[in-house]
């Protein structure tokens, strides 16, 4: 399959799951969730599909097992709106790149007040 074509079919299990997601599943323990993306395997058996809680009062183990409980439900409904003959199985992952750049936002912000704060200025170069 070419690359082009795998990128389409991502992009659009990510939009469709999206929806499902934000629409569908009544599990509580799913709430708001962002699928940052979607990466299906070459035979098209299996798309990982890689989250983020959106302002969850759940852990993020807790958002996934709910999502995966639901699972069955959301493949089911993908193939039928792609039609696909063959729906990945989903596996759902934890994003944890959304956090680390808020954690180094956090520390870049820190270090910079920081070194405006004392002095500015600096004596060798200035």
């Amino acid at each position: 399959m070419s690359q082009a074509r795998t990128q389409r079919i991502e992009a659009e299990i990510q939009r469709v799951l999206a929806a499902l997601i934000a629409r569908e599943v009544k599990d509580p323990r799913v709430g708001n969730v962002t699928i940052t993306a979607v990466s299906v395997a070459a035979d098209m058996g299996t798309a990982r599909v890689y989250f983020t809680p959106f302002a969850s009062r759940q852990p993020a183990e807790e958002v996934q097992r709910g999502l995966t409980h639901a699972g069955g439900f959301l493949r089911g409904e993908l193939g039928r709106r792609l039609r696909l003959r063959h729906a990945p199985r989903l596996e759902f992952v934890f994003d944890a790149s959304v956090e680390a750049a808020e954690r180094l936002t956090r520390l870049i912000d820190g270090a910079v007040a920081a070194d405006s704060g004392a002095g500015g200025a600096d004596p060798e170069h200035g």
